[in-house]
């Protein structure tokens, strides 16, 4: 008996851990494990308007009314005059004029028939010639893409209003 006993605790002991597996093997009746990650949030979509994208890239809104008109840039003979803020005009500078926003004032410049865009401030008093709401420095113009053009339709949205001296 004892002789029994020896050769069967081995199967006997195999037989308990086969049991053991088919028992916890998946019956196929089950579905896939779900995962317990949440799906990854949707990326919200880009703005439609690339001046806005440029805002909010840079963590800016606009802060006041958009202007539509036309836009010029300066030109060679007003390199080193004095603006009316008093400091001299630079060609190489993102100064630009505008006839009523305060000195300093941040805007955002677009060129409607490209969409390019680019951030200025305003230095200068002008345009004054009808039809026209702002005069860019060369360096805005080439950026803009309108200096072969000289005079472009453009749109033009405060960013950061400085304040007005009392």
């Amino acid at each position: 008996m004892r002789a029994l006993a020896r050769r069967a605790g081995p199967a006997v002991a195999a037989l308990g851990l086969a049991v053991l597996v088919i028992g916890c093997a998946p019956t196929g009746e089950e579905g896939p494990v779900a995962s317990i990650a949440a799906p990854p949030a949707p990326e919200p979509p880009p703005p439609a308007d690339p001046a806005m994208a440029l805002l909010e890239q840079r963590g800016l809104r606009p802060a006041g009314e958009q202007q539509l008109g036309q836009a010029s840039y300066y030109g060679p003979e007003f390199t080193g005059r004095k603006m009316a803020n008093g400091r001299r005009f630079d060609p190489a500078s993102i100064s630009v004029a505008h006839r009523t926003l305060p000195f300093g004032t941040q805007v955002l410049v677009t060129h409607l028939g490209n969409g390019r865009s680019a951030m200025a401030t305003v230095e200068d008093r002008g345009p004054f010639i009808r039809g026209r709401i702002i005069d860019l420095s060369p360096r805005l113009a080439e950026r803009l893409g309108m200096k072969t053009e000289g005079v472009a339709p453009v749109e033009v949205r405060p960013v950061e209003v400085a304040e007005a001296p009392n």
